[in-house]
């Protein structure tokens, strides 16, 4: 073989190398993120529809997930790389030994959004005060979660024991067919689904539960499980930079948002216009958590005491 072939064919095999290392560089920046249908991932969702993750070097697509409490386990099968789980199903998902470690933060408690979260209750059911929710069947889009959890840290500050209330899981889509069927006897859930089933004629709002608590923590959060965050830092910093970029579109542009969070969450736009998003806040610490953490000791949802400067990466 001549000095000229053994060149060529040293050059087409640094190609395929160099073909196969971009390949395996673009599949790493492929990212699911997976959020239930609520507006809470509006800093994903906009990221996505405005370019912003493409100008920053990341294909990203998002995956609906029916229940918050399934987001962890979707994280560990690798089915998503990046979730948006409440904190209280993150903080149980590594109290019970998952290896997850929060990337950005999502949405915060606020003011403006506290009055979007309610306890629905269908007709033929009259909730007065906070003892009439004992004896009733109350569905949550997820056990554990933070309507669910919120629920709970309003009963006991209103005299009610959480044991007398029986919960059951129901999703955000599902909630008003369930509420017409008498499945239930009410709903925690936000907007836009308050609007959509008092509109619809099936209850009315029997309790603004978040309003009474006043809170400004984290509702949400993006996760990852440790070993992918570890293995894809510079994905990480693209994907925190795009986040921080688009939630000042969330914040202050009501158009863009809203027209995101219908395309995600499949909600009449016009409805999605009339309530106001989570406020989204890309900035997380770890002590944001310790409120959470707090709470959920209380309530005995914790085993372990967990330590808030290893729950969110630096």
């Amino acid at each position: 073989m001549c000095h000229g072939e053994i060149v060529v064919k040293k050059v087409l095999a640094a190609l395929v190398v160099s073909v196969a290392l971009t390949g395996t560089a673009f599949a790493q920046a492929k990212i699911q993120v997976g959020c239930t249908a609520t507006s809470d991932c509006a800093s994903a969702m906009v990221a996505i529809d405005e370019g912003i993750f493409k100008k920053h070097g990341l294909d990203v697509e998002m995956t609906p997930i029916g229940i918050n409490s399934n987001i962890p386990a979707a994280i560990l099968s690798n089915s998503i790389q990046i979730g948006g789980p409440t904190s209280t199903v993150f903080l149980q998902a590594v109290d019970g030994g998952l290896d997850l470690v929060a990337i950005a933060g999502a949405t915060v408690m606020s003011p403006v959004n506290q009055d979007s979260i309610a306890a629905f209750v269908r007709n033929g059911i009259t909730i007065k005060e906070p003892k009439d929710f004992a004896g009733k069947k109350v569905g949550a889009p997820g056990l554990n979660a933070f309507l669910h959890v919120l629920f709970v840290k309003w009963l006991v500050e209103k005299g009610v024991d959480p044991k007398s209330v029986n919960f059951v899981e129901v999703t955000f889509p599902t909630m008003a067919d369930i509420i017409k069927s008498g499945g239930v006897d009410a709903v925690l859930t936000a907007e836009p689904f308050v609007t959509r089933m008092t509109n619809a004629g099936l209850g009315s709002v029997g309790a603004r539960y978040a309003v009474e608590l006043a809170r400004t923590d984290p509702i949400i959060f993006y996760a990852a499980s440790r070993e992918w965050a570890d293995k894809n830092a510079a994905a990480i910093k693209k994907f925190r930079d795009a986040i921080a970029e688009s939630a000042v579109i969330v914040n202050n542009d009501r158009e863009k948002a809203s027209t995101s969070i219908a395309k995600f969450t499949k909600q009449p736009i016009e409805l999605v216009k009339a309530t106001p998003p989570n406020r989204s806040e890309p900035a997380l610490k770890p002590e944001q958590l310790g409120w959470w953490i707090e709470v959920m000791s209380s309530q005995k949802m914790l085993q372990s005491k967990l330590d808030t400067s290893k729950l969110v990466l630096k």
